[in-house]
């Protein structure tokens, strides 16, 4: 995107959404209902906007950024954590709706080099349904910690049933969730070549294709600055701080977490970089985010050629 493309920021809540165009000084609240989305698209038409930026907003941000391709926007979703780091180096501590949307344009006539996304219907649905899956199981993780204490027989009955059922139904979700991956060709393929990899289970995999879209058409640095595994640098003068990893996706971490555990003790590449960095000094923690880091770029690169697993070939990756 440019400067010389008139952009809006729209910050989105739940019932409504703010929108500034800075260039032009105009700013408006539009309801989240048909007649708030007509008036949008209006008032986005008087003023020739041609971007609009927008932040990942748990969900609430897809049916607009679909209205608005549908019109013919270019649409930009960007991490709200970069917005917030930006409007605090802005000196912008003050925090409302018409406020964010000011801040979201801002920061998109900064960063020019934002690109907008196009519409993926195949891989929302199946971020949705990952999504889904993730939650029923920090569900079944809560009803199973409910009987960490004694419980009146009665009780123990009723979360027994509450747990049959949840399992029942995540295993009915992850079914859903393999056939979509088998009947669309692109998601099929990286499915094969990314279960290749000792460790890697139905559920990562998954996570992957649909958290991830990015793997294998960038490069290994940023696509473990994606993950959030890439170490960042706090230097100052001849200070020399501790690295550390911030941002990314939560969610696809969350569900390399068991994978990697079970990556450093039986597969020989990531086993071996997990010994090394130990023998070198290097905390447990430290240690494993490096695998999933090494993990990533290896992922990155089989992609990216189309190659399956070679313990040969990734041990000098």
């Amino acid at each position: 995107m440019t400067q010389k493309r008139t952009l809006v920021g729209l910050d989105i809540a739940k019932g409504k959404i703010d929108a500034a165009i800075r260039s032009a000084g105009a700013e408006a609240s539009f309801a989240h209902d048909a007649a708030g989305r007509r008036r949008l698209l209006e008032w986005l038409a008087e003023h020739g906007v041609a971007t609009a930026v927008m932040e990942a907003s748990g969900g609430y941000e897809r049916s607009w950024a679909g209205l608005l391709r549908e019109a013919g926007l270019a649409v930009v979703i960007v991490d709200p954590q970069r917005v917030r780091h930006f409007a605090r180096s802005a000196g912008q501590r003050a925090k409302t709706d018409a406020i964010d949307a000011r801040m979201i344009a801002w920061f998109g006539e900064v960063f020019e080099d934002l690109t907008g996304q196009a519409r993926d219907e195949e891989r929302q649905e199946l971020d949705q349904l990952v999504t889904a899956r993730l939650g029923m199981v920090r569900l079944k993780g809560q009803i199973e910690s409910w009987n960490e204490h004694e419980q009146p027989k009665a009780v123990r009955k009723i979360h027994q049933a509450l747990l049959e059922a949840v399992g029942a139904q995540l295993a009915k979700l992850e079914a859903v969730i393999a056939a979509r991956i088998a009947t669309v060709e692109r998601f099929a393929r990286q499915a094969e070549i990314l279960h290749s990899v000792p460790g890697l289970g139905d559920a990562a995999v998954a996570g992957l294709i649909a958290l991830l879209p990015e793997l294998g058409r960038v490069d290994r640095q940023a696509a473990a600055a994606l993950l959030g595994v890439a170490p960042f640098a706090d230097d100052s003068g001849e200070r020399r701080g501790q690295r550390h990893i911030q941002g990314g996706r939560r969610k696809l971490r969350t569900l390399l977490y068991m994978p990697i555990l079970s990556a450093i003790q039986h597969n020989p590449v990531l086993k071996a970089h997990y010994q090394r960095l130990r023998a070198r000094g290097k905390k447990p923690k430290v240690a494993l985010i490096a695998c999933m880091r090494k993990l990533i770029g290896i992922l990155n690169t089989m992609l990216q050629r189309s190659q399956t697993w070679d313990p040969v070939k990734h041990a000098i990756a």
